[in-house]
């Protein structure tokens, strides 16, 4: 099921390609523009950053780079983001694990995305796809999944500890009540080869990085975490279509500032950014198995303080514990 907030936000891309602009005075880049990504080059985080910082280059007049700044749960990326000066020339790229995880897990890291930065707004958003390596595992389902588990020892990747791949399968086996070994990966590109390789039985990857692999059937897909069914796989049931009722965890990507950065600044970043959501970025999220979210520059604030606090919930329920 699609929730209001999230389905009014879905409209609002539109209207936002459609609205006058209101161009922000007194600041302009002056040098290129850095997004750090807390992720290495290849996976999902990576990509959506990279089809942003096109347009939001030309928006800014400057050139806009990826610096993929990758460990510790992405607190190294945050932690650089947090320090750098406020002067809009470093924008980090966040997630629901930066903001709506990490808090939780890396509590006495002295980086908190929640507290130290102000979203600019809303990208994108993707589902989580439940795979399991045919060769590897007979479960077909869901529930044989589970039945095999309750058999047998089995091994899950991440894309890293404290990851919302890490929580989606914690979420899971919490809920199917069974244990398996968790092996973290640094980063989708990683996972995935691994996952090829045999190496684990099943992952939990965006279907940004996993779509492709499934469409040529090398991965088997069971089920995505999302309330409804992802339009990449249409075909494959939500996780509460295959039992596990309240199962929901949707992904989101944003980009934000520290909070410490002056306004004229904020309002010009903002601005740039809401531009930059043009009907071409709409596609090319779209072939990358992104679906496009833009909340309302009123409502973005509050959108990602909720969507946050729904996600420390979830990891202080499932109890997650860095490993």
């Amino acid at each position: 099921m699609i929730t209001a907030t999230r389905r009014a936000a879905l409209a609002s891309f539109g209207l936002l390609l459609s609205a006058p602009a209101i161009h922000a005075q007194g600041w302009q880049a002056s040098r290129p523009i850095r997004i750090i990504v807390t992720y290495p080059p290849g996976g999902v985080n990576d990509i959506v950053a990279r089809i942003i910082a096109d347009p939001l280059g030309r928006e800014l007049g400057q050139p806009v780079v990826i610096e993929n700044r990758a460990g510790a749960g992405g607190n190294i990326g945050t932690q650089a983001a947090a320090q750098a000066e406020a002067d809009g020339h470093t924008i980090l790229f966040g997630t629901t694990a930066l903001f709506g995880v990490n808090p939780i897990l890396y509590a006495s890291s002295g980086v908190d995305a929640v507290r130290d930065f102000t979203s600019l707004g809303t990208i994108g958003e993707v589902a989580n796809v439940l795979s399991v390596i045919p060769s590897r595992v007979q479960a077909t389902t869901v529930r044989t999944l589970i039945d095999e588990a309750k058999r047998r020892p089995l091994i899950y990747g991440s894309v890293g500890n404290g990851s919302s791949s890490h929580l989606s399968a914690t979420v899971f086996l919490r809920m199917a009540g069974i244990e398996a070994t968790h092996v973290p990966y640094r980063g989708s590109s990683p996972l995935v080869a691994a996952m090829l390789a045999k190496d684990v039985d099943f992952a939990f990857d965006t279907t940004a990085t996993s779509t492709a692999h499934i469409r040529a059937g090398s991965l088997l897909p069971l089920a995505v975490t999302t309330g409804g069914r992802a339009s990449a796989l249409p075909e494959v049931p939500t996780m509460q279509e295959a039992g596990l009722n309240g199962y929901e965890l949707g992904i989101w990507f944003n980009l934000a500032v520290p909070k410490r950065t002056p306004a004229p600044i904020l309002e010009r970043l903002t601005e740039a950014l809401e531009r930059s959501r043009n009907a071409q970025t709409a596609e090319r999220l779209r072939t990358a198995y992104v679906e496009p979210l833009a909340v309302p520059r009123e409502a973005n604030d509050g959108w990602v303080a909720a969507s946050a606090s729904r996600w420390q919930a979830i990891a202080r329920e499932a109890r997650i514990a860095i490993d």
